[in-house]
C-alpha cells in the first residue's frame, strides 16, 4: 500500500474493505471530501498517484478496494459494491476536518455506476464522471471486458441514477475509447437532472485519459470541485 492513512471498513457480512485517505493540506474550518471510484482490473495502489495528482491540495480524499479487489475481502457482486461504496462515503463524512455538505464522488468507467447509485442516495455537492456507460444491459449487447464476470447479472444503471442526482455533474469521455462509446458517455450527461457538462478528451482511448487529457484534464477536474465546494455565501 502507498503512504496514506489506511481506513479499515467492514460490510455487514464482516467482509473487511480497505482503503487509504489523503488529509487536507490545510485545516482551515471543514474541508471539502473527494471519494473515488475506480474502473475495473485497477485497485487503490495502483490508482494512487493519479488521486495525489488530481485532487486539489485542500480537499480530503478517500478511496477504498471493492470486495475482491486489492487489499479488501471477499467477493464482488453489485450489491456489495453499493455497500462498499456506502461504507466510504459515511467514513469519509465522519472525518472531523470534513465538510459532509461538500462531498464529490467521482467515478470511472465500472466506478460510475457505483458513484452514480451512491450520489443518487447521499446528500453530494457534485458528481465527475469519466468514461461512463449507459448501463449494463446494453453494454453486454457490445463487449464486456472491462467488466468482472458477473456483468451479465448486474443492473449498473448510470442513465436511471444520474436522474435522480439533485447536484451538478461533469462527465469526460475519450473520442476514440472503443470499450465504451462516447456516445454513451453524452447519453449519461444529457439524462442528468440538473446542471451537467460533457467534456470529450480528444485523441484518448478508455485507458489513456489520463495521459493524453494530462494537465487540461487534471485542471478542469479541479476547478469543478472547487466550484462546487466553494463555500456558500449567505445573503445579508
Amino acid at each position: 500500500m502507498p503512504a496514506g492513512d489506511r481506513v479499515d471498513l467492514t460490510l455487514k457480512d464482516h467482509t473487511p474493505i480497505a482503503g487509504l485517505y489523503l488529509a487536507p493540506s490545510a485545516s482551515h474550518g471543514s474541508a471539502p471530501g473527494l471519494l473515488w471510484f475506480y474502473g475495473n482490473g485497477k485497485n487503490v495502489a495502483g490508482i494512487w498517484p493519479v488521486v495525489r495528482a488530481f485532487r486539489p491540495p485542500d480537499v480530503a480524499a478517500l478511496v477504498v478496494d471493492y470486495p475482491g479487489y486489492g487489499a479488501s475481502g471477499g467477493k464482488a457482486s453489485e450489491a456489495r459494491l453499493y455497500e462498499a461504496a456506502q461504507a466510504a462515503y459515511d467514513a469519509l463524512i465522519a472525518k472531523p476536518e470534513v465538510d459532509p455538505s461538500r462531498i464529490v464522488i467521482y467515478g470511472r468507467s465500472l466506478g460510475s455506476a457505483v458513484a452514480t447509485w451512491l450520489a443518487a442516495r447521499r446528500p453530494v455537492a457534485g458528481v465527475v464522471l469519466e468514461s461512463p456507460f449507459t448501463n449494463a444491459r446494453e453494454m453486454a449487447r457490445q463487449q464486456y471486458r472491462i467488466f468482472p464476470s458477473f456483468v451479465l447479472r448486474l443492473k449498473l444503471d448510470n442513465l436511471t441514477n444520474v436522474a435522480a442526482i439533485d447536484a451538478p455533474l461533469l462527465v469526460f469521455h475519450g473520442t476514440r475509447d472503443q470499450l465504451v462509446s462516447p456516445s454513451m458517455g453524452r447519453r449519461v450527461a444529457d439524462a442528468a437532472r440538473g446542471r451537467a457538462e460533457y467534456v470529450p478528451i480528444e485523441g484518448a482511448g478508455h485507458n489513456t485519459t489520463y495521459d493524453v487529457g494530462g494537465e487540461a484534464y487534471r485542471d478542469g477536474f479541479r476547478a469543478f470541485v472547487r466550484k462546487v465546494t466553494a463555500p456558500k455565501v449567505k445573503s445579508p
